[in-house]
Parts: C-alpha cells; structure tokens; sequence
C-alpha cells in the first residue's frame, strides 16, 4: 500500500514526520506570537505619558495611579524656583507612549537648599561682587554706602548680620553689600542706551545706583530688547544710590512721552 512507503523506518516516513512537527511548530509560533502574547502583554494598548514636571508629589502620587502608572523619586536635586517636595524631571519625557503600569522615574525638589560658600567680595567692585554672588548661585541685595575714599565692597551681610568670606548660606540666598562711597555721594547717570538689561545693570550698579522699575515698550518677547529710555535722564547729576528706571524695547522703538505716562498713571493708579 502507498502508506507502507512512509512508514518511519523509510526515508518518505522520516520526511513526513519532519514536515509534520515543523507545520506544528509553525502553527505554534504563530499563535503564540499574534494571540496569546498580545493578550498577555496589552500589544498596541499604550499610555500617554502626562505633564507632571513642576507638581507636587503628593499629587503625583494620586495622578499616576489614576492614569495606570507607577513611579520611582530616582533623583533629587534643587530650584529655588520651585517649593520642596516637587518634580523637576521625569523619564519617559512627557507626551511619550508607554505600557500601562510603567514605571516613571522622578528628580524631585530637595526640602532643604544645599549651601554654597560666599565668596571674598572684599575689596572688590560692586561690578566685580555682582558678578562673583551670580556665578556662586547667590543674589546681590541692598548696597550700603558709607564713608570712604574708594568706590568698593567694605564687608558683606546676611540677613542683617555680617559675614566672612566663605560662609556657607543656602544656595540662592540674598547678600548685602556695604559699599564705601568714594569720597563722594554725587554720581552721573550712565548712559546705558541700547544696551540689553543686563549691560544697563552693570553700569548703573557700578556707578553705586540702584535699579528701579523696568518697563517693557511693545512686543519685546524674543526680540532682544534694548534700552530706549532712561529716567532720569543720562547724565543727571543723583545721589549715590538713587534708583534709576529704565525703558526696554525693540531697537529703533520710539519711547513714551513723560506725559504718556503720566496720563497711563491716572488712569491706573
């Protein structure tokens, strides 16, 4: 019979029970792969990863759940921008797709600012101190001026207390400055028209002038806005730490009239 000439002891037998086990296997992978493991493993159900960055853990803890994730603070790390206890970054990215039950990783706002030594602004400009706090992750605050023949830092507070030079505060803290006057307690107003803010500070600090009010004139959002108007006016003979106002605008932007200005005063008081 033509069933004899496949038996397993014949080599048409062997060959058929080779083509049957791999049609098996074939049709075993193919279940496996395209039914059981896509009902297992939720295939092509994913999750948009939300915006938690600047959150407070206590309401991610209740969002995440809400949105089928899980969460882990793998980082900390400091903002004085932000209250203890918030995120700061998150992985996977906002807006990313992922399995439900996935695992966020948090960097998380410390409770307590790390401290940062002041540095010796002793001796130095008032220039040179802004620039020495910044670079340290520090604020320059009030500036006291007193008595003296040269126009640079006499010591240095915090809080009202006065502090040597590598003092350890928290990090983003505010230092007083006090200034000796130069001898003299009449400066001239710089003049700091077209230059950004940050130029315009440097001057005006550095003639011992504090900055007063900055106001933006039209769109100046991306612009790289200049100074186009200055009060009072460049030259001005002030007393040292008087407050100078400044006007930011595009390059070439016509600024306000004193009297626009008043009128806008009234009209908002």
């Amino acid at each position: 019979m033509i069933w004899n000439k496949f038996r397993s002891n014949t080599l048409g037998g062997l060959l058929l029970h080779l083509l049957l086990a791999g049609g098996i296997i074939v049709i075993l992978a193919i279940v496996y792969f395209y039914a059981y493991l896509p009902n297992t493993t939720n295939h092509g159900e994913t999750i948009t990863v939300p915006n938690i960055e600047g959150k407070p853990m206590d309401e991610v803890v209740v969002f995440l759940a809400r949105h089928d994730l899980r969460y882990e603070v793998s980082d900390s790390s400091y903002s004085a921008e932000y209250p203890p206890l918030t995120v700061l970054k998150q992985y996977p990215h906002p807006g990313a797709k992922v399995k439900e039950n996935r695992k966020i990783f948090l960097s998380v706002n410390r409770i307590n600012p790390p401290t940062v030594p002041v540095p010796d602004l002793i001796d130095a400009s008032v220039i040179n101190a802004d620039a020495l706090l910044r670079s340290n992750e520090l604020k320059r605050g009030h500036i006291e001026l007193v008595p003296g023949p040269f126009n640079i830092v006499k010591s240095m507070k915090y809080n009202g207390v006065l502090i040597q030079p590598e003092t350890r505060v928290p990090k983003g803290s505010v230092i007083d400055l006090v200034v000796m006057d130069g001898g003299s307690n009449k400066v001239d107003v710089p003049n700091v028209f077209d230059l950004s803010v940050e130029d315009a500070k440097f001057l005006i600090f550095g003639s011992n002038l504090s900055l007063g009010h900055i106001e933006l004139v039209g769109d100046t959002i991306g612009t790289g806005g200049v100074v186009i108007k200055v009060k009072p006016g460049v030259g001005t003979i002030v007393r040292v730490g008087d407050v100078v106002d400044l006007w930011v605008g595009k390059p070439g932007t016509t600024p306000p009239d004193d009297d626009d200005e008043d009128n806008d005063n009234e009209e908002n008081p």
